[in-house]
């Protein structure tokens, strides 16, 4: 694992991500985060219906999305995209954690979910964090 970028084994080529929120200042600053991380964000959706159109289109190594989406709720999200791309990984994002709501994101097939408004460090922290947990668990059925 790199300081900056999510894992060692992309340094070379940046993760692409896609972020899923209504809230203009989120998406920036998980923008921010992601590029202080060394990743390319390739894509921001405002509502629940255009991130399962986006996300299919463009494919992204990570998606962060909002559990609180216009449209389509980011768990009704969660499920489609999990349904056609088993393999994706998604960190949901909530401004409140509710427990019963989180552990059916996970459930799902969330890699995990991060809450809105934690310090950017905290936040890098728990994405590399979840980012090891996916791979360890890919490497895992893989073999």
């Amino acid at each position: 694992m790199s300081e900056t970028g999510i894992d060692t084994m992309t340094a070379k080529k940046k993760n692409q991500v896609m972020i899923a929120d209504d809230e203009t200042h989120v998406r920036k600053y998980i923008r921010a985060i992601m590029e202080r991380m060394n990743s390319e964000v390739i894509g921001e959706a405002t509502d629940g219906r255009e991130a399962v159109e986006m996300f299919a289109q463009l494919k992204p190594n990570v998606l962060l999305l909002d559990i609180n989406m216009p449209v389509k709720s980011g768990k009704t999200v969660l499920s489609e995209i999990m349904a056609r791309f088993p393999k994706a990984f998604v960190i949901m994002l909530t401004s409140l954690v509710d427990p019963e709501t989180v552990e059916d994101c996970i459930a799902l097939g969330a890699s995990g979910y991060i809450r809105k408004d934690v310090p950017m460090d905290e936040m890098q922290s728990i994405i590399r964090k979840c980012w090891m947990n996916y791979k360890a668990l890919r490497m895992a059925a893989e073999t």
